[in-house]
């Protein structure tokens, strides 16, 4: 038999991540868990198969790669710049009190201050997968608090990049060290001391972003529209990925900026071009797959036995992690006069580390600053936060709730015409009662979102002068409904709150407009079991979906390639009955 490890490790990684995933939905747990449990199956620590960790690392740094590339197609340049007064210095902030709470403990641990600096940068910084899959997943990409988020964590990014820079000289200043393998070879050398590594950087940094400013965002585009032009949909798939690809690695080498960020320059650079809706359609496959590879490849690092042998380290490591960081980054935001639903927002995503920690913590050890226990606490740290982050997610949920409706109101926003917008939004958890501001429409349609095909709708049911209303979560998009003096509910129609905002018992017509097909499924199956009686509409991209959201519930399913089609068979039926016309 062939020795193939990669096919191995992919069939593996993939395969348990399957089981172990569907397993964690059943349980009502979110996937990752299952992931990172597949990578504990596999790795070196449980008995059994052991996957080759080496290439399961480097898959996942591909699946970063790809994350990455696509968060910077939906995230502009503008949208960076918007958040940077917050952003930067926020996530400056965040990391020092972090390396410091970090240092303390090194410290009461009798380690050195050089590992105490190793092991408190480890937990400043949070995972790119883990931050932007919550955001993703609670569509929030588009929103305020989803920029902030977004732009806090490139400033995070950029602090390691120059962090894992600094290391070696680091290292040196301490009498300790070794040859480093990511060390700057110009600056070795230049023999630059630690303030030279540090300008060298910088400057390496800022002629990278200028790069991509002025020559990328004119050759990318160019390169895309003419493969688009070709009419092959696998050039254009493939350009798509050699792009992101290509930009990351020349980054990382030619200016020493890290993957991800690389590649996230390319993917902003790119979301300039009218296709960059199609560019992110094209990737997402691939996204996902090396994106669950990550989780597989972390879970392979832990071993399970380190939580019996130092439980009272673990805690304190946990601590710093999921409640020290978070409550700076909560005082941060609030100290900028944000909403107390973006500083819990925030807060929430930080409150676990990464890939990023990995790789500081393995170069500490290299360079003897850091001991192979602080590297085991970082990588047990790492695997129980991204654990518990769906949890810290429900905290804030329940908090916001709390802190926000002191007086029993609903955290549902609705606008209703002419209404003053609310400054905050936060999605609130279950409700048992409906919220006092619920729509007062009776025998209305309900529309669920606003983009290219609900907005030609909504335009529609304007000119019918009948009863309707609109659920939406984008803020850009609300903002925009408000002025046109749209009756809008923001949140997500998949919440039971959400849909009882609308006064669901007492709608006729249920339309839902957005593309997400299992989300759609969970709006249906809620609206059905409300309202028997109501009538649905929703839109599918294939005969899957169709038999999905028929099975849901859904009345009629119309799913767009299908009604092009008929849409072309009627207009040749129209023009041959026109030319048979002087026939007979």
């Amino acid at each position: 038999m062939h020795h193939t490890p990669l096919i191995a490790t992919i069939v593996a990684g993939l395969g348990l991540a399957f089981v172990f995933g569907a397993l964690a939905h059943r349980l009502r747990l979110p996937p990752l868990v299952g992931y990172l449990l597949a990578g504990v199956a596999v790795g070196p620590f449980t008995p059994g198969y052991v996957a080759d960790q080496a290439l399961a690392t480097e898959l996942a740094e591909l699946g970063v790669i790809l994350l990455m590339f696509g968060v910077g197609l939906h995230f502009s340049l503008k949208d960076l710049l918007s958040v940077r007064a917050i952003a930067l210095p926020g996530a400056v902030v965040q990391i020092a009190v972090a390396t410091l709470m970090g240092l303390g403990l090194a410290l009461l641990l009798g380690w050195t201050v050089g590992a105490g600096l190793v092991f408190g940068m480890a937990l400043s910084v949070a995972s790119t997968v883990v931050l932007l899959r919550a955001i993703q997943e609670r569509r929030l990409m588009e929103t305020e608090r989803g920029r902030i988020a977004v732009g806090w964590l490139i400033v995070e990014d950029l602090a390691m990049v120059i962090a894992l820079v600094l290391l070696p000289a680091l290292a040196g200043m301490f009498g300790v060290g070794s040859n480093s393998p990511v060390a700057d070879p110009l600056a070795s050398y230049l023999d630059l001391g630690f303030s030279g590594v540090l300008l060298l950087t910088l400057v390496k940094v800022g002629v990278f972003v200028g790069f991509m400013l002025v020559v990328g965002r004119r050759v990318i585009p160019w390169i895309l529209h003419y493969i688009a032009h070709t009419g092959s949909r696998e050039l254009f798939r493939l350009a798509v990925l050699a792009i992101a690809l290509t930009v990351a690695f020349g980054a990382a080498k030619l200016f020493g900026v890290s993957l991800a960020l690389g590649a996230f320059f390319a993917g902003m650079i790119l979301s300039e071009s009218p296709l960059s809706q199609r560019a992110a359609q094209e990737s997402l496959p691939l996204r996902d797959a090396f994106a669950v590879l990550f989780f597989v490849s972390m879970g392979m690092l832990f071993d399970p036995a380190s939580l019996l042998r130092e439980p009272w380290l673990l805690l304190a490591t946990l601590f710093i992690i999921i409640v020290g960081k978070s409550v700076a980054a909560f005082l941060i935001v609030l100290a900028f006069r944000h909403p107390v639903g973006t500083a819990l927002t925030i807060s929430a995503s930080l409150a676990q580390i990464g890939e990023f920690s990995f790789i500081l913590a393995e170069l500490g050890v290299k360079l003897n600053l850091l001991p192979t226990a602080g590297r085991d606490l970082i990588l047990a740290g790492a695997i129980l936060s991204i654990m518990l982050n769906p949890l810290v997610f429900a905290a804030v949920d329940w908090l916001a709730r709390r802190l926000e409706r002191p007086s029993g109101e609903s955290a549902v926003s609705i606008s209703h015409p002419g209404a003053e917008a609310p400054t905050a939004r936060v999605a609130a958890p279950e409700a048992s009662s409906d919220p006092p501001d619920a729509t007062q429409l009776t025998g209305h349609t309900i529309l669920v979102g606003h983009g290219r095909v609900g907005s030609i709708v909504a335009d529609a049911l304007q000119k019918s002068r009948r009863p309707f209303l609109i659920i939406e979560d984008a803020d850009n998009v609300v903002a925009k409904l408000r002025d046109s003096n749209f009756e809008t509910i923001v949140g997500n129609a998949a919440r039971s709150d959400v849909l009882k905002s609308a006064n669901l018992g007492a709608a006729r017509y249920l339309l839902i407009a957005i593309p997400g097909t299992f989300e759609a499924g969970q709006i249906v199956q809620q609206a059905r079991a409300a309202n028997p009686g109501i009538q649905i509409i929703a839109r599918a991209h294939s005969d899957a979906e169709v038999e999905h959201l028929k099975n849901m519930g859904a009345d009629l399913i119309i799913m767009g390639e299908r009604e092009i089609a008929l849409g072309i068979i009627r207009q040749l039926l129209a023009w041959q009955g026109r030319d048979a016309a002087p026939l007979g």
